[in-house]
């Protein structure tokens, strides 16, 4: 009979496995430790401290709709291509905290205790990386999607950072408080009420900003419209670097910078989403900055290059604390 190497390297394996088992004795089992650790990274950009906060994740329990302009077969080819399960969508929440030295800033807020069971893990990672809410300045929102703002007020109606600066970008706060409640989507109403939820006690005190302007020292708001009418990317910058914060040019980067023609259910515009998607990733991976998604598999930050008719997120080098 012929032996295939295959065959034969499983064998010689195998009987490794078993030799050694008759000389090293059974040793007792390590506990199950069943939880992570706390969620967040820290790096350096520049004199400035970024560190990115993990609120868990999502999960979409069905294929069929997500994406709204490819089937159902060929998402699950691209979810296979990539090991990732075929039957759902694993959608990860990761907000950025940028500490420049006079002000400590937070990038959107996460879903707070208003989302499932796979998230809320936010404030306790925060606090895990040496951050108090108390200690915040200014939260910036990219847009006002629940997942990004019911960080700011908890279920009960707390305010979580009642002395930090709330900003939010003037198209986006008008539409949201005039036009979306009006809208025939029940997504866009369900959404209009989480705003109303979240800022309409505090509508007062927010503060607006324009595309262009500096929102914190050192980082400045980019248009980036399709997704929500005002939706913002940051382009942080110190000491000669500069990182993106890319917010949701993409949903899940793993299909919507594959497919940049991919439009997800949640784009407000998905014309105006597409063209935006490619014009962003096309000009960073022609930069080659550093880029942060708030979608991404955490820590989220990489690099962006082109492949093929798409573009991939190459994730950065993990430098171990020392």
């Amino acid at each position: 009979m012929l032996i295939t190497r295959r065959q034969a390297l499983i064998t010689s394996v195998g009987a490794g496995i078993a030799a050694t088992s008759r000389i090293i004795p059974a040793q007792a089992a390590a506990p199950i430790a069943g939880v992570p650790g706390p969620a967040f990274y820290r790096s350096k950009l520049g004199s400035y401290e970024i560190t990115v906060i993990s609120d868990g994740y999502g999960v979409i329990p069905k294929i069929d709709g997500f994406v709204i302009n490819a089937t159902p077969e060929e998402v699950r080819a691209t979810l296979a291509a990539q090991f990732l399960p075929t039957d759902r969508i694993q959608v990860p929440f990761n907000t950025l905290v940028v500490n420049t030295g006079s002000k400590l800033v937070l990038i959107d807020t996460g879903i707070g205790d208003m989302g499932p069971p796979t998230t809320g893990t936010w404030m306790k990672n925060f606090r895990a990386a040496g951050f108090k809410p108390e200690d915040v300045d200014i939260v910036v929102l990219s847009h006002l999607h629940p997942d990004h703002i019911n960080g700011l007020r908890l279920k009960d109606g707390t305010e979580v950072f009642p002395e930090a600066e709330i900003k939010i970008n003037e198209t986006e706060l008008n539409y949201w408080t005039k036009d979306a409640p009006a809208a025939s989507s029940t997504i866009t109403q369900g959404y209009a009420k989480a705003v109303d939820r979240v800022l309409g006690p505090k509508l007062k005190h927010l503060t607006m900003y324009k595309w262009g302007e500096e929102v914190a020292p050192g980082i400045t708001s980019i248009g980036a419209p399709g997704h929500t009418p005002g939706h913002s990317m940051f382009a942080i910058a110190s000491g000669g670097a500069t990182f993106m914060a890319v917010s949701d040019i993409t949903n899940v980067p793993y299909l919507f910078a594959k497919h940049p023609d991919w439009s997800v259910l949640y784009d407000n515009d998905p014309v105006l989403a597409r063209a935006t998607r490619h014009k962003m990733l096309d000009m960073l991976a022609s930069e080659k900055a550093g880029v942060g998604f708030y979608h991404a598999s955490f820590p989220s930050f990489g690099s962006i290059e082109r492949e093929g008719s798409g573009y991939n997120l190459v994730p950065g080098f993990w430098k171990a604390p020392v």
